[in-house]
């Protein structure tokens, strides 16, 4: 939920920018990497929160046929089989890109301001943590589910 106030910060940074584009005749220098950093960070961090309440892809007309037991071997099954080790892959290679960042003080080419892209990529391997720790609850509840085909927490079906 904190990382939802980056949205008003996003929206802030938009209004500054058209205002001073089309009120003032003198558009900033950082906003265009300001909005592409702020709601990259927006949609990476949000995704933990995404896996906790059910919203990421899944074949839900598949899925709700299914006794809890079952959804429950095969959620345990798709965690352990390609959702962990497809993000400890993805947490050393970004890792890895975030710090040589870091080490060579890698600054942004898009616009005259050139921030510092460090934070920014260091970004991703923070969300592949905070996706493990989301995943590791996830987990558990399936082998619950899987084992007693009691379900702890019923996921909200989103609506697109």
């Amino acid at each position: 939920m904190l990382i939802a106030w980056l949205n008003v910060a996003l929206v802030l940074v938009v209004v500054y920018e058209v205002a001073a584009r089309y009120l003032f005749g003198s558009p900033t220098a950082w906003s265009f990497d300001m909005t592409y950093m702020l709601y990259g960070t927006i949609f990476m961090l949000g995704a933990a929160y995404a896996l906790h309440k059910g919203a990421h892809i899944r074949t839900d007309f598949f899925y709700e046929k299914w006794s809890i037991r079952t959804r429950g071997m095969i959620d345990s099954i798709a965690y352990i089989v390609f959702f962990f080790p497809s993000l400890a892959v993805l947490l050393v290679v970004s890792g890895a890109e975030g710090w040589y960042a870091f080490e060579i003080g890698e600054t942004s080419e898009q616009t005259p301001w050139r921030p510092l892209l460090w934070p920014f990529k260091m970004v991703v391997p923070l969300t592949c943590l905070l996706l493990m720790v989301q995943g590791i609850s996830e987990t558990m509840k399936s082998v619950f589910a899987a084992r007693t085909g009691i379900e702890l927490e019923h996921k909200e079906k989103m609506e697109v």
